[in-house]
């Protein structure tokens, strides 16, 4: 399939059946971040997600700290996750997911520049906003927006070279390509973000609600320093969170009137919105190709044992 040089339509972020598409088509088949090991301190206790309708609890089982599974809330089964050699910790929501492996092929060279082990964690923030999960990944997946969004953020970081480089299910952002080891910042398809900067790391993940304009925003915080340090830290990341959700919450306004319907992508500028808007169309495509086939053949199935019941019932003897 081409690569988009055009948005997704506006009715992707407004439409409950489709989102529910999604939700089969993309999310029930992905990989997820919950985060470094240190996010897990205490054994037995148990750490709560959510992911697109699907309630998850990971807990650390011994004092062992890479000792830690994940289990469907709803059912009580372990699902399957992954540590990563450096500390990270994936996980799935279904049995429908590949292997960590094939999901992330090219990752783990990226991830092996930091030890996860080392970045205490500090502090974890939710909230809903009015916006669709798309719409807040879109923001992240482009920095045309930081220079007037985020000033502050700019100062550290200017957006002139911005570059984004995607790989298979992820995206890295690099603000100066000359500069490639001065911060590390992934996008892990289909909604999960990993920034690591100034002493510490942020992620956040973008999870739908099963109302496509209301998304519910979970960030995790870690730092090598407490105190004072890491609420500077703390204080300069979150400022750049909510000139996001402001932003997200308008964009979200103008899609549900009308105002905005769809757009043409910059071809440099705006690769990394091209690429995970390409990768959920594809999966959103083929997820109703599938059903819609198999839906074609139960209806045959369905035709044929009628036909052969009124075959019957006229001609006994065909029995």
């Amino acid at each position: 399939m081409a690569s988009l040089t055009r948005t997704l339509p506006a009715s992707w972020y407004c439409s409950s059946p489709l989102y529910q598409l999604e939700r089969r088509a993309v999310f029930l088949k992905g990989w997820y971040l919950l985060g470094p090991v240190t996010k897990f301190q205490v054994v037995g206790e148990k750490v709560g997600y959510e992911v697109a309708q699907v309630p998850l609890a990971a807990r650390r089982m011994s004092e062992e700290p890479r000792d830690i599974k994940v289990f469907n809330e709803t059912t009580g089964f372990e699902l399957r996750s992954y540590i990563t050699e450096t500390g990270l910790v994936f996980s799935t929501i279904s049995d429908e997911a590949p292997p960590f492996d094939e999901f992330f092929p090219d990752l783990k060279p990226l991830i092996g520049r930091v030890d996860f082990t080392k970045l205490p964690y500090r502090r974890s923030v939710k909230y809903e906003g009015r916006f669709n999960w798309k719409t807040m990944v879109d923001g992240y997946q482009e920095c045309l927006h930081c220079q007037y969004t985020h000033p502050s953020f700019s100062v550290y970081y200017p957006p002139t070279f911005y570059t984004v480089y995607n790989h298979k299910n992820f995206s890295q952002h690099v603000a100066d390509p000359q500069k490639p080891e001065d911060g590390l910042f992934l996008y892990f398809f289909p909604n999960c973000t990993l920034n690591v900067y100034g002493g510490g790391m942020s992620s956040f993940r973008v999870c739908p609600t099963e109302k496509p304009g209301i998304t519910r925003m979970e960030f995790d915080y870690y730092h090598q320093e407490s105190g004072e340090k890491f609420e500077e830290y703390f204080k300069f990341v979150r400022q750049v969170a909510m000139e996001d959700y402001e932003l997200c919450e308008k964009a979200q306004e103008n899609l549900e009137k009308g105002v905005y319907s769809e757009g043409i992508l910059n071809p440099e500028k705006e690769t990394g919105v091209a690429y995970y808007q390409q990768r959920v169309l594809e999966l959103v495509c083929a997820q109703h190709e599938t059903e819609r086939e198999s839906e074609s053949r139960d209806i045959y199935r369905s035709s044929n044992r009628s036909d052969s019941v009124a075959s019957q019932l006229v001609d006994p003897a065909a029995s």
